[in-house]
């Protein structure tokens, strides 16, 4: 798998990153706590020293990165992955992007800027719009897809089960910004996350039943 496209968009994250993050420096006072967890309704409610608060996050994106690029060469069904390669690499470089996004978000809270964090739900609506979008292409692999116990085992499992998360996943994410007009940044964040996480517990169910009806599964013993 070629993986230029998530190497160039990782350099460029890390670029802005650690660049707002040395011009944050000069902004923040010597021995200020700085923010890096905001409650439910967008108040700051943890915080961190200056180094970590303005570069912590910097170093998890290279983390993720490095994680993001070691995939495809640990991946077992390598060849599953690298036709999956144009999903795997959307995902991976909307990851990165979304990781900036909340850089930003963090830096401008850390420098006196009121924000609020349902602000986010405009970069996660996309980071799920995007996944949505690639779920329908991803082939069976161990690594990267929804992974259960049937859509491993069951190959009209795994492509049914995309197919559903893929329009769950695109339908959440495209919902964000309406919501986010109708009723505000927190209600779109609570709606995002909510249905997200209620889509990810339906499909568990939902690939078992595919996975009973399929008479191909692996551990089928025909009945």
């Amino acid at each position: 798998m070629r993986l230029r496209p998530l190497l160039v968009a990782a350099v460029l994250v890390l670029a802005v990153q650690l660049g707002l993050s040395v011009w944050a420096w000069g902004q923040i006072p010597a021995g200020e706590l700085v923010p890096v967890h905001w409650d439910v309704s967008g108040s700051p409610d943890g915080f961190a020293s200056k180094p970590w608060g303005l570069f912590g996050l910097p170093l998890i994106t290279l983390a993720v990165a490095g994680l993001l690029a070691v995939v495809p060469r640990i991946e077992p069904r390598r060849a599953n992955l690298e036709r999956s390669s144009k999903a795997y690499l959307s995902v991976a470089v909307s990851t990165l992007l979304f990781l900036a996004a909340v850089h930003v978000f963090a830096v401008l809270s850390a420098t006196g800027a009121t924000l609020s964090a349902g602000w986010l739900a405009l970069p996660l609506s996309a980071l799920f719009v995007a996944a949505g979008v690639a779920m329908r292409r991803i082939r069976p692999s161990w690594l990267f897809g929804f992974r259960t116990p049937w859509t491993l085992t069951s190959e009209l499992s795994w492509r049914r089960t995309h197919e559903v998360g893929s329009r769950a996943f695109v339908a959440v994410g495209a919902a964000g910004p309406l919501v986010f007009l109708l009723a505000g940044p927190q209600a779109a964040l609570w709606v995002l996350v909510g249905g997200v996480v209620c889509v990810s517990v339906a499909l568990v169910p939902f690939s078992y039943l595919v996975w009973r009806r399929d008479p191909d599964r692996q551990g089928s013993s025909g009945s």
